[in-house]
């Protein structure tokens, strides 16, 4: 269950994000190393949009992992052995 405490924050954010980026960027402008970026508009805003929520969910699984306390920690390391 703690999963929707990643994905769905990160969802949001990643959509926000991608929403002030294209505000921005035209993405028949984007260079990827050095080359122009020769996909459909709507490819890279697809890639830019799972781009930005592999980012969010990365940074948000962080934030679950280290708010664990001590007693879950001691507790999932004991339960290995």
């Amino acid at each position: 269950m703690k999963q929707i405490l990643v994905f769905w924050p990160s969802f949001l954010v990643a959509g926000i994000a991608e929403m002030v980026f294209f505000t921005v960027m035209d993405p028949q402008q984007l260079y990827l190393f050095g080359q122009p970026v020769e996909f459909s508009p709507i490819a890279t805003y697809s890639i830019g949009f799972f781009g930005f929520w592999l980012v969010c969910a990365a940074s948000s699984m962080l934030t679950v992992f280290f708010q664990r306390s001590a007693d879950d920690l001691n507790r999932s390391s004991g339960s290995a052995g």
